[in-house]
């Protein structure tokens, strides 16, 4: 990866700590890790194990309680919240597991209320049919099914064309048959943008399509495995 990408995100020594009350609870112990352009990267572990947390703190989201987090040359740790909110606005698009769309907004003008505020935005339809909406546009969240409203979020999310896409369990609330659709919407913004993508799952089955499976335990990076090939999302075994 190293030789030929050009690195994102550089993170080294990332430790982050709840505290409630009296009571400390670590979420992360020191975490040293690198994410590179254009890469698909799936993040895996169990509850608690510190996934959210550490997207979190990539996107702007939290700050570490120790460490530091360079996106590009720019210093995320220590940056005034106007600043990292220009960094979410312009540079990260986030995807969760509830698509927190608006109800009485149509798919198209879900999305338009992201390109409004956006630098360089695509138009909301070319978004939505990159995801394979294209003749759903003008549809309500409630006359769409649950993957198509999945896909309409990941159509909002890539529409300011972010260099950054963060997924929080995007398929979590769908069954298989319809969480395929979802990641097939992602792994085709990853391959034709080029968007680093970095995708939290529980199940290892989805780990097959990615470049890179980073297994976070208990706080800490447990490996980081390299895929020799990937498989499409169609392909998957769940």
């Amino acid at each position: 990866m190293t030789d030929h990408k050009e690195c994102v995100f550089h993170a080294t020594g990332l430790t982050k700590i709840y505290r409630m009350g009296e009571v400390e609870v670590p979420a992360l112990r020191g975490i040293d890790l690198e994410l590179y352009a254009g890469e698909l990267v799936v993040l895996l572990g169990p509850s608690g194990s510190g996934k959210s947390t550490l997207l979190n703190i990539l996107g702007g989201l939290d700050a570490p309680t120790s460490g530091e987090v360079y996106y590009l040359d720019h210093k995320l740790t220590g940056a005034t919240e106007t600043d990292l909110t220009r960094f979410r606005r312009e540079h990260v698009g986030f995807v969760f597991q509830f698509y927190n769309l608006i109800p009485s907004l149509t798919a198209r003008e879900n999305v338009a209320a992201v390109t409004e505020i956006s630098v360089s935005p695509m138009p909301p339809e070319d978004a939505l049919r990159l995801v394979g909406l294209g003749e759903r546009l003008d549809h309500f969240p409630a006359q769409l099914s649950g993957g198509e409203q999945q896909r309409v979020a990941i159509a909002r999310a890539i529409a300011k064309n972010p260099a950054v896409l963060l997924c929080d369990e995007p398929t979590g609330a769908l069954d298989s048959a319809t969480g395929v659709v979802v990641l097939e919407a992602l792994e085709k913004v990853n391959r034709e943008l080029g968007t680093l993508t970095v995708l939290i799952t529980h199940n290892m089955g989805i780990a097959a399509m990615a470049d890179r499976v980073i297994r976070l335990s208990d706080g800490h990076i447990a490996n980081i495995r390299i895929n020799p090939s990937k498989c499409s999302a169609r392909e998957l075994s769940w």
